[in-house]
């Protein structure tokens, strides 16, 4: 679908964020999704992870919860996320799933995850930078949530 059939898809703000208590530690995500006047907040974790695997698991979690295409703009604080869907993926397939320096890529399974779901939407998707803590009240949200993921792992694993 081109760009001229985007203007009639449902519009969809989307922060995400990932938590970890230690790197690798027990992890969390959090999803604020907001269209129009609704709202829906995801949250989940791992009992072992990383920071930067939470990162990329909250916009997975994101895209998963559209149930049609729609015309997304996905805010992040994370550099390693945002950098890699725009800039690095298209190097590391054309690499076999390896970096410049020809080392395998990190969190491979979920770039894979994340790449296939969107081939396969037909979302029009606008990667966005927004710093951390700073105040930005979507990503403060994102924040929240990522730390409640965190704590439900906590108190599920004593």
């Amino acid at each position: 679908m081109g760009t001229a059939g985007s203007a009639s898809l449902p519009s969809v703000i989307i922060y995400t964020d990932g938590a970890c208590k230690g790197n690798p530690g027990p992890g969390g995500w959090g999803v604020l999704l907001q269209s129009g006047s609704s709202t829906k907040e995801l949250f989940g974790g791992e009992a072992q992870t990383t920071n930067n695997r939470m990162e990329i698991t909250a916009v997975i979690e994101a895209l998963l919860a559209l149930k049609r295409p729609c015309r997304v703009v996905i805010h992040m604080d994370s550099e390693y996320v945002r950098k890699g869907i725009t800039e690095w993926l298209v190097g590391w397939k054309a690499r076999g799933w390896r970096t410049a320096s020809k080392t395998p890529v990190k969190n491979v399974d979920l770039w894979q995850r994340l790449d296939e779901l969107i081939a396969r939407s037909e979302h029009h998707i606008d990667w966005r930078w927004v710093r951390g803590h700073s105040g930005d009240p979507g990503n403060e949200r994102a924040d929240a949530l990522a730390n409640q993921g965190v704590d439900q792992v906590m108190r599920s694993s004593r």
